[in-house]
């Protein structure tokens, strides 16, 4: 199935995969920032399929120099499950695959770190993860019962 996204999703893809990088950066400031930053984005630019060709897109995507963690989460762990949503309605194949690329790319990120993860990035990740899945959550919720 071939799918067709409008811009503003395109955004959203691109705020929630490079997003979830930012917020770990953010996240990880008396860490490795930078090194979390830049392995996670260089994982994002390995994606494949529709999700590889959005991310490879030269747009720029929304402001996510949000002034605190919180500032970041909030635009995105919404924009983590709508991506989901959408692309679970519209190809869940695709879906998979934009689950699997960002958290590939956090795992990166976070292994870019010396040392084991902290707790903070640990529960960052949990976030990450939990929205990712909260689409599905919605989605099976919204099923009318058989």
């Amino acid at each position: 199935m071939s799918i067709t996204l409008s811009d503003q999703d395109k955004n959203t893809l691109r705020t929630a995969a490079y997003g979830a990088i930012s917020l770990l950066a953010a996240a990880d400031a008396t860490g490795s920032p930078h090194k979390i930053a830049t392995a996670g984005s260089i994982a994002l630019s390995s994606a494949t399929g529709l999700v590889g060709h959005v991310l490879a897109e030269k747009q720029r995507g929304a402001d996510l120099n949000g002034t605190s963690v919180a500032a970041i989460a909030d635009q995105v762990l919404p924009a983590l499950t709508q991506t989901m949503g959408l692309l679970e309605k519209a190809d869940p194949t695709e879906a998979g695959n934009f689950r699997s690329t960002v958290l590939v790319a956090v795992e990166t990120a976070v292994r870019a770190r010396k040392g084991e993860p902290s707790p903070i990035l640990t529960d960052m990740t949990s976030k990450i993860t939990a929205a990712l899945d909260a689409a599905g959550v919605a989605t099976a919720n919204s099923r009318p019962a058989r």
